[in-house]
């Protein structure tokens, strides 16, 4: 299996790019071709997929890309080139924010994806991402803290949380209650109910 690949960009396709590695040119599906350039240097995580009919690459300029990619090529109903698209078109840690949180009207808005598979996504990969830290990941306000502990002890797990921390941390204005009622609403909306 080949897991990276590394070289010069030689050429850039509608869905793929050709990598030049030791005068050797490696076609590579990648999720959005506009974020390459010709002749630059580019290193790949990569996932090789086998067909009867083709063996296909498929990379990864990050490996939290390629690490949400392989949890969703898991699941029922999305092949490789379905999982590309939905990162091309979604972050990796949007989309492990989204599945952590219920968030399946966001899940529904990503290319190939419906009802059925959006909640699929989210039965067989919500828990199984370790907590990926985001790029503010500090937070200083203490009544989100707070508020976070008490829907842990009512039975929410850390990582349910991930979705409404983004909302809620940042209100300075609101005190511990009003917090807790406002994320109770937030995942109550998010599960539908």
């Amino acid at each position: 299996m080949i897991a990276f690949v590394s070289g010069k960009v030689r050429l850039i396709r509608k869905e793929t790019i050709v990598v030049d590695v030791q005068n050797i040119g490696i076609e590579v599906y990648v999720s959005n071709t506009s974020q390459y350039q010709l002749n630059s240097e580019v290193f790949l995580y990569t996932y090789q997929h086998v067909r009867e009919d083709a063996i296909l690459l498929f990379g990864f300029k990050d490996e939290q890309d390629y690490d949400v990619f392989m949890r969703l090529i898991n699941v029922k109903g999305i092949g490789p080139k379905s999982a590309l698209n939905i990162l091309g078109a979604c972050p990796a840690q949007e989309m492990v924010e989204a599945i952590e949180s219920d968030d399946i009207k966001r899940l529904k808005s990503l290319p190939g994806i419906g009802a059925k598979t959006a909640s699929q996504i989210v039965l067989d990969l919500k828990g199984k991402f370790v907590s990926v830290p985001s790029k503010n990941e500090t937070s200083t306000n203490p009544v989100w803290q707070e508020c976070q502990e008490a829907l842990i002890a009512l039975g929410f797990k850390a990582n349910q949380l991930t979705g409404i921390k983004k909302e809620l941390q940042d209100r300075t204005d609101l005190n511990t209650d009003q917090m807790l009622r406002m994320a109770l609403n937030i995942i109550a909306k998010r599960n539908g109910v």
